[in-house]
């Protein structure tokens, strides 16, 4: 076959794949309750078409194929229509090739334009200079989100269809695009009640972070498949005659832990895939007889189900009258089965279920009613995005602060609070009496001396739980302190506080950096942002206005060291704890002081990012091993450039380097080991018990005589016949600290054993 002839019949193949899956998209959308508008959605599609024409993915596809993906996912995932569709199919054609938002404009209208440029406008646009692109990205992302709710949705099935396809980017970016799910889309599709694209988001981050780990749990959970099989027909068969005697119409369905919720327990409970319990849920589905009855028909089927099994009388969840913020309605009970075993049960009838899977966000203000009209519903969305709208007012000068601000409310879990009348209002749990106050409104927040909970007086800090009626007393003589931010829980109260003392600092900020503009030129050297910088650093403030405000309370007071740090003399690392690791070599000894030790890498700007970086016994000198997680070979690890062109190693897991993903995703490097068991790294485990004569001597015996490891610091406390301490121990790897535990959980009396570090 000739090259033309190559060339006609892939381009015969690609013609082929393109409409065969525009196709299935118009046969998804034509089975929707939507109104059919076949003819726009394929003029979207031939425009675009067109204008995608000969470019290809990273994957090696034809670059239409990813719009059409996303535009996919808006239909049949999220169950939005045409005006969604068509946007979907257009989202990348104003960025990625000549025609502009005023083309699309005059020829799909002005609803379809306004989405593709907001989603434009996500990816492309000037960016603040003290903030990273990614979270002003983000900023940017909410801003259309509190103007139209498709804007983000698009979005998310944009995220999912990149998800999807991770494979063919380079490994340095899949750890960014994975961090950034995880830290902001993800929690984000859960808020918006996308819990089926919410998991996929979680699985497909948690496969490219940790391979390994997902493969192993993917492997466990097919080996355990058929006893979970077992248990469902056992348990459900009584459910199913008793709700067949009742008339009612129903489904029961398997529903299994996700791959990442099982590792998050498993990370955060200290526990074996073996001792996570609750793996397992049924499901049930039912078509109510009077739609407006639904609610009592969860409770009849729950008293059912109730006289068969017993119930855990502190595990019934009541989503029912009192939905979740993201829409989500169920009945949530556990019951204890004849195995011996606690099964979550969860109640719902066919349109909770709805929006359980697809979320109500779709079916929200922009819904395409049979008329053609806008149906506007769901105060509890137009709270939230009002929330949003109130912290993007009075943004943050730091990426971190926003994102971690945002995060609060993305994450929280809900709890429901009176007012003195009786109105319900829903509130994130851990927030306190000022946080409710500020919830209200911001002139109460910032005047309220304390409050009266359940009729009895609080103070400010006192924590709300579920069901507590709140009045807030006020005085006009009080005015917001710098430590309420200390013990306020929500995005919104932190954000009003900080505006309200930013406004009250900035006369301070002024005369601080009017100052130290003053002692530079008294003393012949130039107020520049770099000189700023490096004396901030020197001090170890993070934030310019903390400096400034420092120095203008004379808590700071600009010296001979400050110069002698501009000048070179002296250097201060700041930021985050970090060590440069000493090898310990033998069975532990380490290398004196004065043996010549590599230094510090500081990469090249033609340093070529998207190859990985191996860690090796010879130049593991060179970097920087991070306090805030304590990498050692065998964790799944990331590098991360700093300001220096030095770089730090961070475990893929570790809280800190989930900000810098989300944050900074251009400075993420693939990190690998390749070790060979030459040098010692300290580990510490956590071990607990039942005391009895002989216990430690045991433990110590496991370590030291039978896995020849050296115990590096014991530190046990017993009292009532309980036992628990840390050991520090001199380990290889990772590997060596399973092979500890593992034999450690073997010694008669010995409960629990977890690795700390």
């Amino acid at each position: 076959m000739t090259n033309d002839q190559e060339l006609k019949a892939r381009e015969a193949a690609d013609d082929k794949m393109i409409s065969d899956a525009f196709q299935h998209l118009l046969d998804t959308y034509l089975a929707s309750r939507h109104r059919k508008k076949v003819d726009i959605i394929t003029k979207a599609f031939n425009f675009a078409r067109q204008a995608h024409k000969g470019v290809r993915r990273l994957s090696g596809e034809p670059y239409i194929m990813h719009p059409i993906a996303v535009a996919q996912i808006a239909c049949e995932e999220v169950g939005l229509g045409s005006t969604s569709i068509c946007a979907a199919l257009l989202h990348d054609v104003v960025e990625d090739t000549d025609y502009t938002t005023e083309d699309i404009e005059n020829i799909f209208g002005q609803k379809v334009a306004n989405i593709v440029d907001g989603l434009t406008k996500i990816s492309g646009g000037i960016f603040g200079d003290r903030a990273s692109a990614q979270a002003e990205n983000f900023k940017k992302l909410l801003l259309m989100m509190s103007d139209d709710i498709r804007v983000i949705l698009i979005k998310i099935c944009d995220r999912l269809h990149n998800m999807r396809t991770l494979a063919s980017q380079p490994a340095n970016k899949q750890y960014k695009i994975a961090g950034e799910t995880l830290y902001i889309y993800a929690p984000l599709a859960n808020r918006l009640g996308l819990n089926k694209i919410k998991t996929e988001l979680e699985d497909l981050s948690f496969r490219y972070e940790h391979p390994d780990e997902y493969a192993s749990i993917e492997r466990k959970l097919a080996s355990t498949q058929a006893s979970r099989h077992t248990l469902f027909d056992e348990f459900t068969a009584p459910i199913r005659d008793a709700l067949n005697k009742m008339g009612i119409k129903y489904t029961i369905k398997e529903r299994v832990k996700s791959p990442y919720s099982i590792w998050s327990k498993m990370q955060n409970k200290h526990v074996t895939f073996d001792e996570i319990y609750d793996i397992l849920a049924v499901r049930i589905i039912f078509t109510p007889k009077e739609r407006e009855n639904e609610i009592n028909e969860c409770f009849n089927i729950y008293v059912a189900i109730s006289k068969i099994y017993k119930s855990h009388p502190d595990r019934l969840r009541d989503w029912l009258n009192h939905p979740k913020a993201n829409g989500y309605q169920a009945l949530h009970v556990t019951l204890m089965s004849h195995q011996g075993r606690w099964i979550e049960v969860q109640i719902r009838s066919d349109r909770m279920d709805e929006i359980a899977e697809q979320g109500f966000a779709a079916h929200w203000k922009y819904k395409e009613a049979e008329n053609g009209e806008i149906a506007e519903d769901d105060g509890e969305l137009n709270d939230w995005l009002h929330t949003i709208k109130e912290i993007l007012d009075d943004p943050q000068p730091d990426a971190m602060d926003f994102l971690d601000a945002i995060k609060l409310n993305l994450f929280a879990s809900e709890i429901f609070v009176f007012t003195p009348k009786g109105e319900i209002k829903t509130m994130p749990a851990g927030c306190t009496a000022l946080d409710f106050a500020f919830s209200i409104h911001t002139f109460l927040g910032s005047h309220c001396i304390g409050a009266k909970v359940n009729h009895k007086l609080v103070p400010l800090s006192h924590k709300l739980e579920s069901g507590d009626q709140v009045e807030i007393i006020t005085s006009k003589s009080q005015h917001v302190q710098p430590s309420w931010i200390n013990f306020v829980y929500t995005a919104k109260a932190k954000a009003k506080i900080q505006a309200i003392l930013r406004r009250e600092n900035r006369e301070t900020q002024k005369r601080g950096e009017e100052a130290l503009a003053g002692f530079l030129t008294k003393n012949g050297m130039e107020y520049t942002n770099a000189a700023v910088d490096k004396l901030m650093a020197f001090h170890n403030v993070s934030k310019r206005e903390d400096f400034f405000q420092a120095i203008g309370e004379k808590m700071i007071i600009p010296g001979e060291k400050d110069l002698d740090e501009l000048k070179g003399k002296k250097k201060k690392e700041g930021g985050l704890k970090w060590r440069k690791f000493v090898p310990f070599i033998g069975t532990g000894k380490q290398k004196k002081e004065g043996d010549k030790q590599p230094q510090l890498l500081v990469l090249p700007d033609t340093f070529n990012r998207k190859k990985p970086i191996f860690i090796t016994d010879d130049n593991i000198g060179q970097y920087k091993f991070m306090f805030c997680c304590h990498p050692i070979p065998g964790d799944d690890i990331l590098g991360f450039i700093d300001n220096k062109k030095q770089v730090e190693i961070h475990k893929r897991a570790c809280p800190v380097a989930a900000k810098l993903k989300a944050s900074y995703g251009n400075r993420i490097l693939d990190a690998k080991w390749d070790m060979h068991k030459k040098l010692y790294f300290d580990a510490t485990v956590r071990i607990d018990g039942i005391d009895r004569i002989g216990m430690l001597n045991d433990v110590t015996r496991v370590i030291s005589e039978q896995m020849n490891i050296s115990i590096h610091n014991v530190a046990i406390s017993c009292g009532e016949g309980i036992f628990n301490g840390t050991i520090e121990l001199r380990v290889h790897d990772r590997d060596d600290v399973r092979s500890i535990i593992d034999n450690l959980k073997k010694v008669p009396g010995v409960q629990d054993v977890s690795q700390i570090m």
